[in-house]
């Protein structure tokens, strides 16, 4: 026997919406046996511009070690930022 979909009710606002997609089961009102896999190329992880004061010779060593695996400074800075705040979050 086949379940009968309820119709998704329209919202005011995104407020509402959310509200009612907290409390609701999906199940009831979509049929999962026919979902197909979503795919977002355009996504990109949102990004915060910061200012970050640092001292000359620490900037200039991120260069060195940039410049040896031929990435920009910026880049190996975010990279050595993550794999510290992962390894302290483990611990």
């Amino acid at each position: 026997m086949k379940k009968r979909l309820k119709p998704i009710p329209k919202f005011k606002n995104e407020d509402q919406e959310r509200a009612f997609w907290a409390a609701a089961d999906a199940s009831n009102y979509f049929d999962f046996a026919k979902a197909e896999p979503a795919i977002f190329p355009n996504l990109k992880p949102a990004k915060q511009r910061i200012s970050l004061r640092m001292p000359a010779w620490l900037i200039d060593g991120l260069k060195s070690l940039a410049n040896q695996r031929d990435i920009p400074y910026q880049s190996l800075t975010k990279m050595f930022l993550a794999e510290r705040v992962k390894e302290e979050l483990a611990a």
